[in-house]
Order: C-alpha cells, then structure tokens, then sequence
C-alpha cells in the first residue's frame, strides 16, 4: 500500500496551491495545482521557482 504524500511549505497563488514533497525517488519534488472546480490542472516540477511560475501563469479553461 502506497504512503500518502506529506506536502510542506504550502502556499496559495490565485486557485493554485503549490507545495514541496518528495517522490517516490526520495527526490525533493514541487507540485502546483488548481483548486478551481472541474478544472484538474496539475504538474510536477524539480524547483520552487518553476512551480510558481505556472501558478501565476496558469488559466482555467474550464466554462
């Protein structure tokens, strides 16, 4: 049964929450994703940086 995962430094840019955590690698690891309804938009990336970038540049597409 897989463990599930512990976010940190969590923080809030628009409706994306961005938090670190580490893979399954034990890699430190960064995920963005939009809380909005219907909208499922989220990703992986290996730097804080990236991930608040997509944060401040994501658009919902959802209608």
């Amino acid at each position: 049964m897989a463990r599930p995962k512990r976010f940190t430094n969590v923080a809030k840019i628009g409706p994306v929450e961005v938090g670190d955590h580490r893979d399954r690698h034990g890699r430190d690891a960064t995920v963005a994703a939009c809380t909005a309804a219907r909208c499922g938009w989220s990703s992986d990336y290996t730097s804080r940086a990236a991930a608040e970038l997509a944060a401040r540049t994501h658009t919902c597409t959802t209608t």
